[in-house]
């Protein structure tokens, strides 16, 4: 299976609608339900805007969209420039072939090795022990547990804050 990562685009609105609407995906994510085509469409027309930094992907196997991710800026506040936050999902069909490995692998280079982020942050439900796998797979630790940290399903849910730090952060080249 072939696995292509490129930058998301409005265009791919209705991928995300077809797969963030599943409740195998959606049970996973910080999102709320019954989110549309249109209301993808603003949300990556935002998201892709040349004046923003954040990064929005999505992986694509034999033509189809089947997996999304996105780092962005953790607020405005410029002592906290040097962190960026990050989500992921996988089309249930996509689950457990590398389209989730794929797109960490993509958002890690982008944060190490192009715009210098020193801390990637993100929040997991304690639950999900799949993405967590994967996360631990790309250094990043369990910082902290929410409790009651967001309605699911008709339940108050614990989450996990879990962060990485960059292996080896960016110097002056040719200076130890």
């Amino acid at each position: 299976m072939t696995i292509t990562v490129r930058r998301a685009s409005p265009k791919d609105a209705a991928a995300y609608a077809r797969f963030m609407n599943d409740p195998a995906v959606f049970a996973g994510l910080m999102q709320m339900p019954h989110t549309d085509e249109d209301i993808w469409r603003i949300r990556l027309t935002e998201a892709c805007d040349p004046a923003r930094i954040d990064l929005p992907l999505v992986a694509v196997v034999g033509g189809e969209v089947v997996g999304s991710s996105g780092l962005h800026p953790v607020g405005p506040a410029l002592r906290r420039r040097h962190a960026m936050m990050l989500g992921i999902s996988v089309a249930r069909e996509a689950q457990g072939r590398g389209v989730g490995t794929a797109l960490m692998a993509a958002m890690c280079d982008y944060a190490d090795r192009w715009i210098g982020a020193l801390r990637l942050e993100l929040t997991v439900y304690t639950d999900n022990e799949r993405a967590i796998g994967l996360y631990r797979k790309f250094g990043f630790e369990i910082e902290g547990t929410f409790k009651g940290y967001a309605l699911r399903d008709g339940r108050y849910v614990d989450a996990y804050a879990m962060a990485r730090l960059h292996p080896d952060p960016p110097r002056v080249a040719g200076n130890s």
